[in-house]
């Protein structure tokens, strides 16, 4: 995949530009390391088309040390395919989300795909641990690490919900 040399460094001045904020104590040095921040997100804003308004929040919003975030997708396999469901905006996945700060893993995980698809289901274990960044295109201006869990349906039923329009099994051989 190719990069975008631009966007990684724009990426990399927000994270040094956001550890100074968090551990610098001379003050001169936090003015500086906030100026950082603030050219970090103009660049940013001028790159993404968005508006200078808008990027501090989607690309400057966190304090302390900058992590990545966490997704997690629930792989639930049967008779050689695999559960895809219809998100709103057209495109299949498999059901997840990001994890909540108040759920486990695997509670976020069973959590997601209850309401994304209405099934009952149990978490196995951890199959791939997933960088987004360096297999999904557009990349993001943060990072995330996708957990992927193996689980197993149990029961239940689609229900109309905000997320999905509904979900099918496609073969897994058949994915890229």
């Amino acid at each position: 995949m190719a990069t975008d040399q631009l966007l990684d460094w724009i990426i990399e001045l927000q994270s040094i530009a956001q550890a100074g904020l968090t551990y610098g104590k001379d003050i001169y040095d936090r003015e500086r390391y906030q100026r950082l921040r603030e050219i970090a997100a103009e660049m940013m804003a001028q790159k993404s088309g968005l508006s200078l308004e808008q990027v501090p929040g989607l690309f400057c919003n966190d304090s302390g040390y900058q992590t990545p975030k966490l997704d997690t997708r629930a792989a639930i396999f049967k008779d050689d395919k695999i559960l895809l469901v219809h998100e709103n905006d057209g495109s299949w996945s498999l059901p997840g989300g990001w994890v909540e700060i108040d759920l486990s893993l695997k509670e976020n995980t069973l959590k997601e795909i209850k309401e994304e698809t209405g099934l009952d289901a149990s978490a196995e274990r951890i199959i791939a641990l997933h960088d987004r960044n360096k297999h999904n295109l557009p990349k993001y201006a943060y990072g995330v690490c996708k957990v992927f869990v193996l689980c197993q349906a149990r029961g239940g039923s689609f229900s109309k919900n905000i997320e999905t329009l509904n979900f099918k099994n496609k073969l897994a051989t058949g994915l890229k």
